[in-house]
């Protein structure tokens, strides 16, 4: 017998009612969200970041398509990274299916990590990905961005991520932390290296031949792309999360 409360389907559907109340106004409130991302002032982009696609150099720029628009997913995966982050695995699984949707509503879709294009390029056939996926190797743009530190920042203790400043001295580091030394190891790193990508997304306009930055995202500004997420708040027992459940799509048991 479920400890859970039960009911009657009458008790339910009262619940249910007041409850849709409040899923009425959240809705409300991110629409109103939605309207003050479009309303940010707009900042034209004076450097010139290169990156290595599947078609060869490009700039950012190119980067659009030929769109208008364009989003970037800041994927987490180093130079010394063995395979991108197991998070932004997840999370890119779900790409496939928008990126046509969005390129045929004037919308560019992109991941961006650091990596050789040699290893992004080995990893996407690995998870049977075919959205755009560049390099910026050698580039400043993950630091400009936000999603990436040196190694001197990451030494010194305090690095900005999300908007402020972040202690990420002991007993933060992997090795004292056995979920955060699982993590670091599923990419086949120490945690420390792990830690100096971030994940993030980025959102850019152009207008007449102009680049604008429009949009960032760290943290769990991030959940509302990660598609299961959205499902889990919606099944009986929510997320239910206890230490790092997910893995790559081939690594579960069964599928």
């Amino acid at each position: 017998m479920t400890a859970h409360k039960t009911g009657t389907r009458e008790d339910w559907l009262a619940a249910r009612l007041e409850l849709l109340d409040a899923e009425k106004e959240l809705t409300r409130r991110g629409d109103e969200l939605t309207r003050r991302r479009q309303e940010l002032p707009w900042v034209p982009i004076d450097k010139e970041y290169r990156f290595e696609t599947d078609d060869g150099a490009a700039s950012l720029a190119d980067l659009f398509r030929g769109r208008s628009q364009l989003l970037i997913y800041h994927f987490m995966f180093g130079p010394d990274y063995a395979a991108g982050c197991p998070s932004c695995s997840a999370i890119a699984d779900g790409f496939n299916g928008s990126v046509v949707h969005l390129a045929n509503h004037d919308v560019t879709l992109c991941a961006v990590s650091r990596a050789p294009l040699a290893k992004l390029q080995a990893y996407k056939g690995r998870m049977g990905w075919s959205f755009p996926w560049a390099s910026s190797f050698d580039s400043d743009f993950n630091y400009d961005f936000g999603v990436a530190h040196t190694k001197e920042e990451w030494q010194s203790g305090v690095v900005e991520y999300n908007f402020r400043a972040m202690d990420v001295r002991p007993p933060e580091a992997g090795e004292e932390n056995p979920m955060l030394a699982e993590i670091a190891s599923s990419v086949g790193t120490d945690w420390p290296t792990y830690r100096r990508e971030g994940p993030g997304v980025s959102a850019f306009a152009l207008e007449d031949g102009v680049v604008y930055h429009t949009y960032s995202a760290y943290e769990r500004g991030v959940d509302g792309i990660w598609g299961m997420y959205p499902w889990l708040d919606r099944a009986p027992l929510g997320r239910n999360e206890s230490g790092f459940w997910w893995r790559r799509h081939d690594e579960y048991d069964s599928q």
